[in-house]
């Protein structure tokens, strides 16, 4: 079953706009499903995973562009950055957009190339998992700002379905066809994530340390990045904690999520923190099987902050967009979850587990006072069944609208 996907209307807009589309993102998030469902009749399809044009294309760009003509679409570009001049050459010869879509999924050193060779001729564009709105049916869902977004009238969402949803996880090879088996996916591509992407990025020898600084690292999500706390869990240098820890940031399967800060507000910190952008390999790493346990679990809180966070950020992503996404902590320790900065105006947003949210929820945002810019409406992510107004500044949303 094919989920229709936000990003795809922004890839046939960027496509009449570039020579260039390319689209980035964790392995088996759907890139190359996406790009073929969008693509009109005539777009040739030609993959990199294939050792035979592999070669060809790393030892005779020349040639692979003869053998392969425009449009076309080259999956897995990584594996052969020694063809990104030649895409330069033929964009600036053609001078027409949509020649070439890309996909790629080495993030650090594909924008490398990108970098050195497109810059001005391409369109990044970020893929993660499915969206909540893209499993509902909802792949129309703009992008999350309190106060300015559609009262959709979604389905409410039940506690048990919110919580079956993050143990999941958002991988589309989990939703096509009848229960495939969870565990047998996560064990399966973390152990391919560590032999074609660990390996390349770090040429690391101890597989199995770095697995325990990956379920040490999944076991933190939510929480303050602290390398110290990390480096002594895993038994490794901080140094290294740092380099692996980027592995994990480049390849798309951790967000650091930044303080709001300014140099009038001396008072924040600056420290991140730390989100798996994907909530079901955060389960896997961390041991919770099914939403009955999780929903019980230590983590039942962490968990559901971290689904929340992700959707957000992906509501921005899969539109094309940067997402322009905070966290507010001071020294006193008071915190707002996330803050979306648009336009100038700072929009508040925490996150609750809690069916009836009041306005105790939401007192950190007079916090909020103190900064030069404009503040707007704030809201309340939990598990109410509908909207409701907690004060004129801010009102309750359904976890299911995201």
């Amino acid at each position: 079953m094919y989920y229709r996907r936000t990003l795809t209307s922004t890839i046939q807009s960027a496509s009449a706009a570039f020579p260039v589309v390319l689209v980035t993102g964790p392995r088996q998030v759907g890139k190359t499903t996406l790009l073929q469902h969008a693509a009109k009749q005539g777009r040739a399809y030609v993959t990199l995973d294939d050792p035979q044009v592999r070669l060809l294309a790393k030892t005779d760009p020349a040639l692979f562009f003869q053998t392969y003509r425009t449009p076309l679409l080259i999956d897995e570009i990584q594996y052969a950055q020694e063809l990104f001049p030649y895409i330069k050459m033929i964009a600036d010869r053609e001078k027409r957009p949509g020649l070439f879509w890309l996909t790629g999924s080495q993030h650090f050193h594909l924008m490398k190339g990108v970098t050195e060779s497109l810059a001005g001729r391409v369109a990044v564009l970020d893929l993660q998992g499915l969206s909540q709105g893209e499993k509902l049916g909802r792949p129309e869902t703009p992008p999350f700002l309190p106060g300015n977004r559609p009262d959709t009238q979604c389905e409410p969402l039940e506690l048990r379905a919110v919580y079956e949803m993050i143990v999941k996880g958002s991988f589309p090879a989990l939703f096509a066809g009848a229960n495939p088996d969870r565990e047998l996916f996560y064990a399966s591509y973390l152990r391919t994530y560590i032999e074609r992407d660990v390996r390349d990025l770090l040429k690391i020898s101890d597989e199995a340390n770095f697995v325990k600084f990956i379920k040490v690292a999944a076991a933190r999500t939510g929480q303050l990045l602290n390398y110290s706390d990390l480096a002594r869990d895993v038994e490794v240098s901080q140094n290294t904690v740092k380099a692996w820890l980027s592995v994990l940031q480049t390849s798309g399967l951790v967000y650091l999520l930044q303080p709001y800060f300014t140099n009038v507000t001396s008072r924040l910190i600056k420290t991140p923190k730390l989100y798996f952008m994907d909530t079901g390999l955060c389960c896997y790493l961390t041991g919770w099987r099914t939403a009955e346990t999780l929903e019980s679990g230590a983590m039942n809180g962490a968990l559901f902050e971290t689904y929340a966070v992700t959707e957000i950020i992906k509501s921005y992503w899969h539109q094309g967009r940067q997402a322009p996404v905070y966290f507010y902590r001071d020294k006193e320790k008071r915190e707002i979850d996330v803050l979306i900065e648009e336009n100038g105006t700072l929009y508040p947003v925490e996150i609750k587990k809690t069916a009836s949210p009041g306005s105790k929820d939401i007192r950190n945002f007079a916090l909020l006072q103190k900064q030069k810019a404009k503040i707007g409406h704030g809201a309340v992510i939990c598990l109410a069944q509908r909207r409701l107004p907690l004060t004129r500044e801010a009102h309750s949303v359904p976890i299911g609208e995201l």
